[in-house]
């Protein structure tokens, strides 16, 4: 038998990111666990059944364990339990899985499912959670007590499936750690509910976007999950349908993390009304920015060049690079000599990468809109003007916080912390000004207009590039953000240490 893991200082809970994807939460998280080096870290990383497992990152030597959970992928388990402790345990199921698939659960739901659980972890599997007469059984009431309208087949694959994902998390070893901080809520948050439950230990989220709502858009979008009702003209409700069971699933595991977890945390202002309205308590919130080394932006020299704009990012849709080019196209009307940059890989997403090439050339925009593909974004931000981010979803986007160091204004969406990181959180006393200018989803006219003032109105450009700099050099700054995460780790470990020595008197 292999030996167990170190109890570590940390465990950190991620889903679909780090170590094996690239992205802005997984290069926080390298960062992180590098910053913190005074401690120990093991990482639980969340996948999908066939997601590659290529470590992208070289782990720290402060990571002494890394464990992958692979969701929907559960050990058979033995085929039956004695009956009498079968019925038990299916009766504890059937009760308390209806208040985490519908609404409003809480913590004491998970904790009934949990030590229901724990005197047969060994035995449990898909067998008989899964496969059995009791578990089909459960699967019939549940449907003709909850959601008789919508097909049986429809609800057995979605039923199955968000079973299937919870049952994964319930049935995974737990590393020993002195404090649990999960990187979303989702099924990373519900792992750390039940480190809660099971351990005692300290708990700690934070959240870059906000999960649910990101799941909120993908069902409401998908295809893949029938929804009849959504073509009922009728005026009275038809009750609850499958899109319903699995936004309300996912709303819960929120619920449960926020419940479990000693601090909640985000990057920014804007996500707590998202965070109050799945269940989040006011007084664990608490705002920790993202930072960068706002000196090192601000010593880049400025080069002679052409009225010059940039959009930095990855060439796939939820950029939306397409009203970027629309956008420089109407700009160019405006200003002949105008150049253009598109700094970001083209790999990802080949077939809009193509499509966004056929735009450029559509509108003429060869020698003037430049992509030179992915790139140190230090070397260009001395010869652009302003930066252009177009995007229908982000967080707190570091790009923003390095042009706005380098004195650059920025024209953005209104996603994430734009409006915050441009205009000024509500906090900001007194209000530094506008750094730029935010802008609606998907308007080139919006973007080229902001972009012409910009640059066609010097006094007002410098108001918003001495705003931008003077707001990343006084609330975004890497140490701050470091510090933060330093004194918070102290306090949560030191609450872990103070219980132990408790118990041990």
């Amino acid at each position: 038998m292999p030996a167990s893991p170190p109890e570590a200082d940390v465990c950190l809970i991620l889903e679909g990111t780090y170590p094996y994807a690239m992205g802005g939460v997984s290069s926080w998280t390298h960062e992180l666990i590098q910053t913190q080096n005074h401690l120990t870290f093991s990482i639980v990383a969340l996948a999908s059944a066939d997601a590659p497992a290529k470590l992208l990152y070289e782990l720290p030597p402060n990571v002494v364990h890394l464990q992958t959970l692979r969701l929907q992928c559960l050990p058979k388990g033995k085929p039956a339990l004695p009956a009498g402790d079968e019925q038990k345990l299916f009766s504890i199921l059937n009760e308390n899985l209806r208040r985490l698939q519908q609404s409003n659960a809480t913590l004491a739901d998970l904790k009934n499912i949990t030590e229901a659980f724990a005197p047969h972890r060994d035995r449990l599997g898909s067998n008989i959670l899964l496969d059995s007469r009791s578990a089909w059984h459960m699967l019939e009431d549940m449907y003709r007590t909850t959601m008789p309208q919508v097909s049986f087949l429809d609800y057995f694959w979605s039923w199955r499936g968000l079973f299937g994902g919870l049952l994964s998390i319930l049935l995974a070893d737990l590393p020993r750690a002195k404090t649990y901080h999960a990187l979303c809520t989702g099924y990373a948050g519900l792992l750390l509910a039940r480190a809660r439950l099971e351990t005692g230990r300290s708990c700690l989220v934070t959240e870059h976007g906000i999960y649910t709502n990101e799941r909120r858009i993908e069902i409401a979008s998908a295809e893949w999950i029938d929804d009849p009702h959504s073509f009922n003209l009728s005026l009275q409700s038809s009750g609850r349908n499958l899109k319903d069971f699995w936004t309300d699933t996912f709303t819960n595991y929120s619920r449960l993390c926020y419940e479990a977890s000693d601090e909640i945390v985000t990057l920014y202002e804007g996500n707590h009304e998202f965070q109050l309205m799945d269940g989040a308590f006011p007084e664990k919130l608490r705002v920790i920015a993202n930072g960068i080394d706002a000196e090192k932006y601000a010593s880049i020299s400025r080069k002679d060049h052409p009225p010059s704009v940039a959009l930095i990012g990855r060439l796939v849709p939820i950029k939306d690079i397409k009203t970027y080019i629309k956008a420089v196209h109407r700009l160019k009307n405006k200003i002949p000599d105008l150049r253009a940059w598109l700094l970001g890989p083209s790999d990802e997403d080949p077939e809009y990468a193509r499509e966004c090439l056929e735009m450029i050339e559509h509108f003429g925009l060869q020698e003037t809109l430049l992509l030179p593909g992915k790139v140190n974004v230090s070397d260009y931000l001395g010869q652009i003007d302003v930066v252009v981010l177009t995007s229908l979803s982000e967080a707190q986007p570091l790009v923003l916080l390095e042009a706005g160091a380098a004195g650059l204004p920025v024209v953005a969406t209104n996603v994430g912390a734009c409006r915050e990181m441009i205009m000024g959180a509500r906090s900001e006393h007194p209000n530094l000004g506008p750094g730029g200018a935010i802008v609606p989803l998907g308007s080139p006219a919006a973007v080229a207009d902001e972009l012409y003032r910009l640059l066609s109105d010097r006094t007002y450009y410098k108001h918003c590039s001495a705003s931008m700099q003077e707001r990343v050099r006084r609330h975004y700054r890497k140490a701050d953000q470091h510090g933060a995460y330093v004194e918070l780790y102290r306090r949560l470990i030191e609450a872990t240490d103070t219980k132990n020595l408790k118990k041990a008197a």
